[in-house]
């Protein structure tokens, strides 16, 4: 299992890293309007962890001839998943820490100018303003930062994790028992 956890949890944080590497600068610099890097971002998310299906099934069909539980198909995901999101995590750290200083200022007014926007009232700005105040201040902890980048990609690994593990398990079947037994 390992072999196959590593190799596609590789490929998967790869594929990631190529793609934040992409879209990140263009965000940045607006090419893609700032409003869209979540959308951009977790649409990269889902073609990297597009690999756990890719590694359930390897390991399905090459490590366990065939048949794999619900269980040993979502440790084999939540592994690849763990791998890619260290290596998303380590990414974003780097690249905060060094050219992403203005990302919580200018979330931040994009928040509040999408209330103002939508007719929200002076007091409601004025109480989000304060929560991301707050929150931008909790932010530049690193323990936090790492914690909220990780919550950030996890859920989006998990769900792939859970569709891999129920839709590539595949129990033995006593024909399967027999062929097995016979060669």
């Amino acid at each position: 299992m390992k072999k196959t956890v590593l190799k596609y949890g590789l490929i998967s944080a790869g594929i990631l890293e190529v793609l934040v590497a992409i879209v990140t600068p263009l965000n940045h610099n607006g090419t893609i309007p700032f409003e869209y890097g979540t959308t951009a971002g977790y649409t990269a998310m889902v073609l990297a962890f597009i690999m756990i299906f890719f590694g359930v099934r390897s390991y399905r069909d090459d490590v366990c001839g065939g048949t794999v539980s619900f269980g040993r198909a979502f440790q084999v995901g939540i592994l690849i998943t763990l791998i890619t999101c260290a290596a998303y995590v380590i990414t974003w750290e780097i690249y905060y820490y060094n050219w992403g200083q203005d990302f919580i200022p200018r979330y931040i007014a994009l928040m509040l100018e999408n209330m103002r926007a939508n007719g929200a009232t002076q007091a409601e700005i004025a109480a989000k303003a304060k929560e991301m105040a707050d929150f931008a201040k909790l932010y530049e902890n690193p323990l936090v930062n790492i914690g909220v980048t990780f919550l950030e990609i996890f859920p989006v690994g998990l769900v792939m994790t859970l569709l891999a593990a129920a839709i590539l398990r595949k129990k033995s079947t006593s024909s399967d028992a027999m062929a097995t037994a016979a060669a």
